[in-house]
């Protein structure tokens, strides 16, 4: 049998998938997971900010992949993806510079406007179509330029070209991710020179982006003793949200919801949207395959619940939050997308402060379900309006997708046919790419039809 590994790490926790192709269906299996998440460490300039253990998550790839040797699965190849934005800078001996800073730390409130003061947002958003965020990476890189960090680098890896690296000893850098940085040319569809050297950021860290199904390399010596087997490292999307879309079951130009710790809604398009009612309206032009882009949005999503969850000491599972949720409707209004809900000291005080009044669980629950299904709806008009089209379906994938009352309400507010699953589309998306890498399957497109035929695709 030949058996593929997908590694996903999500901002919550990782999990490795094994999968193999079995009378015309894709099989998979889950065969290790871990926990992950920020933390507040003393960074590279001495002061305290949110951070990745990048190597303790390195210490799980690795379990994880001698798990399926011992599992009798041993993968003739293998693929990392993340969320967008995060890196990694290596130093002249190849080894990471300082830590791996997370996105939601705040340490980009001074550079953004100082990025903004040599180039306008405008003009960085004609330049890229990428949607202003306070994490993207090109606001994060203006910070280590200051502190020092950068004169030190000579290299820049996206946390899964950086885990590819630690496996291989090959420095590469994947497209889907790359365009995630605001860095990205959006005509070109390579690094864009004028960008980096109007901001003053070193060359040298960027270089020739490669594209999905590329063979990064084989196993060093050093991982085959620790795992006990080679195999090779095919790129997948290495965006989760591009490996997502690339599960997507539906036909090309079908809407979709990646719905996890992040919820982007978008569609793919064939050109870039970077008008003034695209840049308004919130939307994002994210690299995809074939030098398409997936025009999209990012929307709070389950980071909320997960957040008030963690404050209840996880005393509640995810599915009888939502049963606490439909059991107390309410109709408070809060916008999901607020700054104020990307990393509050207290979610349970943030939500309860936009409300104005004190929550039971089962009502903050609602609150959060409810008014995200309204932020779909309202994204989902300025979509139509920016691209001209009417949709009638809707796709929603991921771990979302199987919140039973989150999908109705997405319903009832949109008014369109939701259709949801897989559940774990960033790992199938992830897989079948290696799939077409190794020439397994012919395209994308025959990967879709696979997924259709091994799924269980709902109607809500």
């Amino acid at each position: 049998m030949k058996y593929y590994l997908a590694i996903d790490i999500g901002a919550s926790s990782g999990r490795h998938i094994v999968a193999h192709i079995e009378n015309g269906k894709m099989i998979t299996e889950e065969i290790y997971r871990f926990q992950n998440g920020p933390e507040e460490q003393t960074a590279y300039d001495n002061k305290t900010h949110l951070t990745w253990d990048a190597e303790r998550l390195f210490e799980e790839i690795l379990n994880g992949l001698k798990k399926a040797k011992e599992l009798g699965k041993t993968p003739v190849s293998v693929g990392v993806d993340t969320w967008g934005v995060d890196y990694a800078l290596l130093g002249e001996d190849g080894k990471a510079v300082g830590g791996v800073y997370c996105y939601r730390d705040s340490r980009t409130e001074e550079t953004i406007p100082q990025v903004h003061k040599i180039i306008p947002f405008e003009e960085l958003y004609e330049r890229t179509g990428i949607q202003f965020a306070s994490f993207n990476t090109i606001y994060q890189l203006m910070h280590e330029k200051q502190t020092g960090r950068m004169d030190k680098a000579k290299f820049m890896l996206n946390l899964p070209d950086y885990f590819h690296y630690r496996l291989t000893g090959v420095k590469m850098q994947e497209y889907t991710m790359a365009t995630t940085t605001g860095m990205v040319n959006a005509k070109t569809h390579t690094w864009d020179e004028e960008i980096i050297e109007k901001l003053g950021y070193k060359k040298e860290l960027f270089g020739t982006l490669a594209k999905p199904g590329t063979l990064v390399g084989e196993f060093t010596d050093e991982i085959e003793k620790i795992v006990g087997y080679k195999a090779k490292v095919i790129l997948p999307a290495t965006h989760d949200t591009a490996s997502a879309v690339l599960a997507a079951p539906l036909s090309a130009q079908t809407p979709y919801i990646s719905s996890g710790t992040w919820s982007l809604l978008g569609v793919e398009q064939n050109v870039v949207h970077n008008s003034v009612e695209a840049r308004e309206a919130g939307y994002s032009n994210e690299g995809s395959l074939n030098n398409t882009f997936r025009l999209q949005i990012n929307i709070m999503g389950l980071w909320m619940i997960q957040q008030v969850r963690h404050e209840l000491d996880d005393k509640y599972s995810f599915p009888e939050l939502a049963d606490m949720a439909r059991a107390n409707p309410v109709d408070y209004e809060i916008n999901v997308n607020d700054q104020k809900f990307l990393a509050p000291k207290s979610m349970i005080d943030a939500i309860e402060e936009s409300v104005g009044k004190k929550l039971p669980i089962g009502e903050m629950a609602y609150v959060i379900y409810n008014n995200l299904a309204k932020y779909y709806d309202y994204s989902l008009k300025a979509l139509e309006s920016v691209t001209g089209e009417k949709y009638e379906t809707l796709n929603i994938i991921g771990g979302g997708s199987k919140n039973a009352l989150l999908n109705e309400l997405t319903k009832k507010y949109t008014g369109k046919q939701i259709i949801t699953g897989p559940a774990e589309g960033t790992a199938i998306g992830n897989l079948m790419m290696q799939m077409v890498g190794l020439g397994d399957l012919s395209s994308v497109q025959e990967g879709r039809t696979l997924v259709k035929n091994s799924f269980d695709i709902e109607e809500v």
